[in-house]
């Protein structure tokens, strides 16, 4: 009778997740309930698949005969111990699979994961079975990444496990090169920058730390090549990021939709380890639930240090969330909770729906070769409390900026905007104002603008003609008078539910681009600001000084304070 230890070890800690014996956070049980459920599904004969133990077997123990490459465990020449949640993900991976053809079921993977669990090393071993092992004849591996050290990340230590152990050199054929590995079948195993070459067919792609990428274009394109394999395995494992609009969170996004049961999708594996909302992250017993490998790859004392430091300093709390508890804060010193904003988000929301009501329409004019933005903010009071929606903002950038500018990233970024329609591109490499004006003169004819407030860095004759058309520009310095009260309305309209947006993307990635930086000596006086010059918030500001003018409720005249740099 075969014997099955590290599957029996990942069915336990399967069990023992559910029934509360492991602390772990909703979506790790949800994971662990959804193989379990599963098992008993696959019993009828009408179910799609089944768990293979042979499989996930070989898979555990392959990756278990490899070397550690660094640390403690490499000076003593030990071999990979996998953890019993390390067995339950590869036991999951590799062991479901179809019982049409016994082809794997499972295409895509999406792990989340705090730093210093072993990370890297896993997926290092994951690639080099799948290299390997799979029973695929020209495998194709791929360490995908934005940047060479990145993408070396995971492929440094599979290229030192494979030159560490002539014995697995001679059973598969295993050539290692100074940039790549490959074996006398044509099999493969490489770090992309970027997109893989014309012609590459990958088998695996593993994506290292995606919450670093700007878009989702590296993945897509992996995700294409992989047609024609029987079973192609793209494998994505990541901290938590600061970039709530980028191609990782929206991945998140679909997992937990998935995990949640509010979608179904039977060909991704998701496992997100973090805490759950509401649990309070100076607790050792959220270092525990976020971080499977607390005590064996990463030390308890060094957990508590960096938790300690956060608690004493402020500055360093959403560092910490984010890479040791793997909670998503859209900026590094983000002031909004982007989570109370997503919960704020309603996408049935439409400007028919305020058609006659008076608005408040804000502009944020940057720069003329940089992003300009205009806000439409209504009101209603509802039950005494005061509403606001943001609805149908508007995005401008010159053309040449978007597919021509300095920072890749950010142009990147521009581009796929300008592809799903939430961004204009004017032409040639200046804002072309005159399209916002245009823009402005329709918005007043569907929702009459009440006010326009207006940096005074932006265009001024744009102003002037914004006045000619009656939309009652209102010229508003960015200074702690005028932007800390209508700063803290907003903060306080989104955590208690009576902020709502429609969930234009840009304005999600301005808001959560948007830092505090609060008046020496009063913590009580903040106003917006950036950091470093790709964090854009044109989107933020503009809708903070519609709050602003929303707030006063009654058109005036412009103050020394609004005239006055304070």
């Amino acid at each position: 009778m075969a014997a099955y230890p590290n599957v029996n070890a990942a069915q336990k800690y399967a069990r023992d997740v559910v029934g509360g014996r492991i602390v772990a956070c909703s979506y790790v049980k949800a994971a662990c309930a959804r193989h379990l459920d599963n098992l008993k599904s696959a019993k009828a004969k009408s179910y799609p698949y089944r768990f293979d133990r042979d499989k996930a077997e070989r898979a555990c123990k392959f990756v278990q005969l490899l070397p550690h490459t660094k640390g403690e465990w490499a000076r003593g020449n030990q071999r990979i111990k996998l953890e019993p949640w390390q067995l339950f993900s590869f036991a999951m991976v590799f062991g479901w699979v179809r019982k049409k053809d016994g082809f794997r079921r499972f295409r895509e993977v999406y792990e989340e994961v705090p730093r210093k669990n072993g990370k890297s090393i896993k997926v290092a071993g994951a690639g080099l079975y799948s290299f390997c092992a799979d029973n695929e004849y020209g495998a194709e591996v791929f360490c995908g990444a934005t940047s060479e050290k990145q993408a070396w990340e995971v492929f440094r230590p599979a290229l030192k496990m494979a030159r560490r152990l002539p014995s697995l050199r001679k059973r598969f054929g295993i050539v290692p090169w100074a940039k790549k590995l490959e074996r006398t079948d044509g099999s493969v195993f490489e770090p992309v920058i970027g997109d893989p070459g014309d012609g590459s067919s990958p088998s695996m792609s593993i994506v290292d730390e995606y919450h670093e990428h700007p878009d989702s274009r590296l993945y897509d394109t992996m995700i294409t090549g992989m047609g024609a394999r029987s079973q192609p395995l793209m494998w994505v494992i990541t901290t938590a990021g600061f970039d709530i609009a980028g191609p990782c969170y929206e991945m998140r996004e679909r997992a937990i939709e998935m995990l949640e049961g509010t979608s179904q999708d039977d060909e991704l594996f998701a496992i997100i380890y973090t805490i759950d909302v509401g649990d309070d992250w100076t607790t050792d017993d959220a270092i525990l639930k976020a971080n499977p490998n607390a005590g064996v790859s990463v030390k308890l004392d060094y957990l508590k240090s960096q938790r300690d430091k956060a608690v004493a300093r402020a500055r360093l709390a959403n560092k910490y969330k984010t890479k040791h508890l793997n909670v998503w804060v859209s900026s590094k010193e983000g002031f909004f909770n982007m989570e109370d904003w997503k919960k704020c988000e309603d996408r049935s929301l439409t400007v028919d729906q305020f058609r006659g009501e008076d608005c408040i329409l804000s502009f944020d004019l940057a720069r003329k070769l940089d992003m300009n933005s205009m806000a439409r903010l209504f009101k209603r009071v509802i039950d005494d409390k005061t509403h606001y929606y943001c609805v149908s903002p508007r995005f401008w950038v010159p053309e040449d900026t978007a597919f021509d500018g300095e920072d890749r990233r950010l142009s990147e970024r521009y581009q796929g905007w300008i592809a799903s329609k939430h961004l204009d591109a004017t032409d040639g490499s200046e804002v072309d104002y005159r399209e916002i004006l245009e823009c402005a003169k329709e918005a007043n004819l569907e929702t009459p603008a009440q006010e326009s407030p207006i940096d005074p860095h932006g265009a001024t004759n744009l102003s002037h003609q914004l006045d000619d058309e009656g939309l009652t520009p209102i010229t508003i310095v960015q200074n702690y008078t005028n932007m800390s009260d209508p700063m803290k309305e907003l903060e306080a309209a989104i955590v208690s539910g009576r902020f709502h947006h429609d969930g234009n993307p840009i304005m999600t990635w301005c808001v959560g681009n948007v830092v505090g930086k609060f008046l020496p000596g009063n913590d009580d006086v903040v106003r917006p600001i950036k950091q470093g010059d790709h964090n854009k918030i044109d989107g933020a500001v503009a809708l903070i000084m519609a709050i602003g003018r929303a707030q006063s409720g009654t058109k005036r005249e412009k103050s020394i304070y609004e005239e006055t740099e304070l």
